[in-house]
């Protein structure tokens, strides 16, 4: 196996481990399933082409910043944004909830930007709050505080989603 194949490999191996949180976190930030798809081939492909992950010190958390700037450019190029997908898998337990797993969807939506994004990034990108700062630009202990408050929103959105169902019977 020569250089290249190696390096492929080695990529493919990073894709399929990294790749579905990856296209989530692409997802989340863009608004758009098919867009994120994009920027998450675009980001592996040149990883191919040019085969500089081995100098990254974190690969993991190079690849959601290289997925997070391919979607941000983007957006820049496109100037626009479209809304994600109602039936995109976000989810997938066993014995699926589709009316929480709506309502959780809609409550991560209504958070804002920021605290959306570092709430991603910690649950299916598993990336630690340092991590998480160095990729989008803020301390640590900022991105413990929007994650926090994201929890705190989400928490009673979803008390209030339940109270209402409860008292409506």
């Amino acid at each position: 196996m020569d250089g290249t194949d190696q390096n492929t490999a080695e990529i493919e191996v990073l894709y399929r481990r990294h790749g579905s949180a990856l296209l989530l976190f692409a997802a989340a930030i863009s608004g758009d399933r098919g867009r994120a798809q994009d920027a998450l081939q675009q980001v592996f492909l040149k990883a191919i082409e040019n085969g500089n992950l081995s100098q990254a010190t974190n690969i993991k958390a190079y690849l959601f910043a290289c997925v997070r700037n391919a979607v941000l450019n983007d957006a820049k190029l496109q100037q626009r944004s479209v809304p994600l997908e109602v039936d995109s898998a976000w989810f997938s337990p066993p014995d699926r909830d589709y009316a929480a797993e709506q309502n959780l969807r809609r409550a991560l939506f209504d958070l804002p930007d920021d605290q959306r994004e570092v709430i991603v990034l910690r649950v299916w990108g598993e990336l630690t709050f340092a991590e998480i700062g160095d990729l989008v630009g803020v301390s640590s202990n900022t991105v413990a505080s929007r994650y926090r408050y994201a929890l705190a929103k989400l928490r009673d959105s979803m008390l209030a989603k339940e109270n209402s169902c409860a008292n409506s019977r």
